[in-house]
């Protein structure tokens, strides 16, 4: 029989508090308000996602006498926020949902007791949350699946969770390839004798991140697993992690060929955050850093990287209490700046989620602040500085993309587009294969004209495409990458 704490969270201690803050992160908002038990996610799976000025959350919540999932939604970057949306209706418990969005395209998945045992469910809206298609069951036996994670790029979605059908808990995947019309066979991606748990997913293009936690070396370690084509083949398990004590809680995110991963680790004696990163696509990893220090239980942490600047958001009780702090890092992981308290009262906060979508970030958490569980949101809008800028206020003729310069290049270049009117513009660079390097720009902008710089450190020589989409204009260039 597993411990109850693997579907529900490590009974681990944790409470805290902040010790300076940011200028920049606002006031907090409550984001429900009901008698009720509202709960984020505590399986790194994210509660919040993010695209242009669109800010999308889910949770689980207690206010129909059984839990459901709910959703909410904000078009203004977070400002203000739109009524709650019931999600599932059924009398049976909806928990532990993960979001994601893909443009105008919004995905949920969830763990669902209707059917007599925990199942993975989903749901999807094609008009940015306005409405809501019907619930898809994605896993059908006699056990147990628990804590989905889905990440979408473009119409291909791609989900994982743990599920103990084999007698013994391993990590399960499933894809989409039509934007959760229809969906393909389950993938066992885990296949030992001891237990694996609680994975996070992130995909860039066609290539599909995964990591858990997995006790097969004797105690908890972190393991990674990559596909390269899009989810139909998988490579090698890959340890990330080698001590003796237990690590746990991995949140996975990734811009272009950089990846970033997050745990928990109690190697120092005590729980404490702990990231690593790889510049190569998860071919090799540099070593672990240790973000957090102080004798209190740091944990659950999120990550969330636009470009280069990487965003980690933890629960943590070095102040006697457990608040949400936030820390950063704007050169791609190599060096972090101080912790920042973002929460301050004598209740929990518990459970945060970090996204990004242009300058602005987004974090969601549960709160106890108000003698129950509610939801919470704060924002930094110019907390992920992206680095472009508008260098000329005139009022273009037309939308245009210019030939980036220097070209070739090494390794950083630059880029230049006009808009003639307020369009989300999307800049994104690919290798000839098609495959997603860095998505550069993702959010409305101003009619102007704007340049764009690119460190493409770490990248192979060779020849890449740079695309914009703003409204209807869609342009394409090639560049070259001359080591």
């Amino acid at each position: 029989m597993k411990k109850s704490y693997l579907l529900f969270g490590l009974s681990i201690g944790v409470l805290l508090s902040p010790t300076e803050s940011h200028a920049q992160w606002q006031a907090d908002v409550r984001l429900t308000t009901d008698p009720a038990i509202s709960n984020t996610s505590n399986n790194n799976a994210w509660c919040v996602a993010a695209s242009g000025n669109d800010v999308h959350a889910v949770w689980s919540d207690l206010r129909d006498g059984n839990n459901e999932i709910y959703y909410k939604r904000s078009t203004d970057g977070g400002v203000s926020w739109e009524t709650d949306t019931r999600l599932t209706n059924n009398s049976s418990y909806s928990y532990i949902p993960s979001i994601s969005v893909s443009g105008s395209v919004v995905h949920v998945v969830w763990l669902d007791l209707r059917d007599g045992n925990w199942e993975i469910y989903y749901n999807h809206s094609t008009d940015a949350g306005i409405s809501w298609g019907a619930d898809t069951r994605l896993t059908n036996h006699f056990a147990d699946s628990y804590t989905p994670s889905i990440s979408a790029s473009g119409s291909v979605l791609h989900v994982v969770w743990y599920d103990n059908r084999d007698n013994n808990y391993e990590i399960y995947y499933k894809r989409s390839t039509d934007g959760g019309v229809s969906w393909g066979a389950d993938t066992r991606l885990t296949n030992n004798s001891t237990d694996s748990y609680i994975s996070s997913i992130s995909v860039s293009g066609s290539v599909v991140h995964v990591v858990w936690a997995d006790s097969r070396d004797g105690n908890f370690e972190i393991y990674y697993k990559r596909s390269t084509d899009g989810g139909v083949s998988w490579g090698a398990d890959t340890p990330l992690t080698n001590n003796p004590a237990y690590s746990y809680y991995s949140s996975v995110s990734l811009s272009g060929s950089v990846v970033h991963v997050v745990w928990l680790d109690n190697r120092d004696g005590d729980w404490e955050t702990y990231y690593k990163r790889s510049t190569d696509g998860g071919v090799s990893w540099e070593a672990d850093t240790r973000l957090t220090n102080n004798p209190a239980a740091s944990s659950f942490p999120s990550v969330s990287v636009s470009g280069s600047v990487v965003h980690v958001v933890w629960q943590d009780n070095r102040d006697g209490n457990t608040e949400i702090y936030y820390k950063r890092s704007t050169d791609g992981g190599i060096s972090w700046g101080a912790d920042l308290g973002l929460t301050s009262n004598s209740a929990a906060s518990l459970y945060p989620s970090v996204s990004v979508s242009g300058s602005v970030v987004h974090v969601l958490w549960q709160d106890e602040r108000d003698g129950n569980w509610e939801i919470y949101y704060k924002r930094d809008p110019t907390g992920s500085v992206t680095g472009v800028e508008n260098i000329d206020l005139e009022i273009p003729q037309e939308f245009s993309l210019s030939q980036n310069y220097p070209n070739p290049f090494n390794p950083s270049t630059n880029f230049s587009f006009t808009i003639p009117q307020s369009s989300i513009v999307n800049l994104t660079v690919y290798d000839l294969l098609g495959r997603e390097i860095a998505l550069l720009v993702n959010e409305e902008k101003t009619p102007g004209t704007y340049t764009v710089p690119w460190n493409a450190s770490g990248m192979a020589s060779g020849v890449y495409v740079y695309r914009i989409i703003a409204g209807e204009f869609v342009q394409s260039r090639r560049m070259i990458l001359a080591r």
